[in-house]
């Protein structure tokens, strides 16, 4: 299938889906703290995602029963929210969410502190964070795809930690997975060259041990095969005629 070049209706579709989900996030990020569930995170998300007149993504994809994925300390991503999963000081806790607005997708995602955590948990937050901006600077016009993925490992196994292979970024627009597949880690192949109109959700997961993983029984729950702290990180980008735009900038 070929990759979807976005006019600029759609652009500013997708520049609307983004900024509202930079919003959410932003407010969920408060919540976090000890004590709370991770269910009451995924009903705040629902109440949120509500108020913009907006569909969460996830909800019902392919089967997934929540809102929001909410992954702590080994769960890598698609940790299926529940009342019993209570947070506590010192936990690390990834955030993955997606909006549909008029019809279009944005997914973000971002690993949050619980309280005070260890120098080598904020080291792998901050590590995956700057991997996806590392990525990202060979997101531009005339650029081959696999020079983001080859940023991201580089620089993240620069500081000792690994880069998840069994899951990839994507695509983006009107249905939340499109092509290209965006691989963290180096390629044989160059990949597509990129072109402006093109919208891609770049997401670096990080291991702070080895890179394999293994999914739970509930056939979402993706954790560290090692037992060791995982982060995740996400925006989604457009490709423009000059530096990469991200459609859901932190803090918006």
């Amino acid at each position: 299938m070929a990759i979807s070049i976005k006019s600029e209706k759609e652009i500013e579709l997708m520049r609307e889906s983004g900024r509202i989900l930079s919003n959410v996030l932003a407010e969920l990020t408060k919540l976090v703290q000890p004590g709370i569930s991770t269910l009451d995170i995924d009903k705040r998300c629902a109440q949120l995602i509500k108020s913009y007149d907006c569909i969460p993504s996830f909800l019902n994809y392919n089967g997934y029963p929540a809102s929001i994925c909410v992954s702590v300390n080994q769960e890598v991503v698609h940790g299926i929210p529940i009342k019993d999963r209570i947070l506590k000081n010192g936990d690390i806790v990834s955030l993955d969410c997606g909006v549909i607005y008029q019809g279009f997708h944005s997914d973000a995602a971002r690993t949050i502190a619980v309280g005070e955590i260890t120098k080598e948990a904020k080291q792998l937050i901050e590590v995956t964070e700057q991997s996806f901006y590392e990525g990202i600077k060979f997101a531009k016009v005339g650029h081959h795809l696999h020079e983001i993925s080859e940023a991201i490992q580089k620089y993240v196994e620069s500081f000792g930690f690994s880069i998840v292979r069994d899951l990839v970024g994507h695509g983006i627009g009107r249905n939340l997975h499109e092509e290209p597949q965006i691989p963290n880690f180096i390629q044989k192949r160059r990949g597509p060259k990129l072109e402006a109109g093109m919208t891609l959700a770049i997401e670096p997961m990080v291991n702070a041990g080895r890179y394999d993983v293994y999914w739970e029984d509930d056939d979402w729950t993706v954790v560290t095969e090692d037992g060791s702290l995982s982060a995740h990180y996400e925006n989604t980008i457009l490709i423009t005629d000059g530096e990469p735009e991200l459609l859901t900038k932190p803090g918006e």
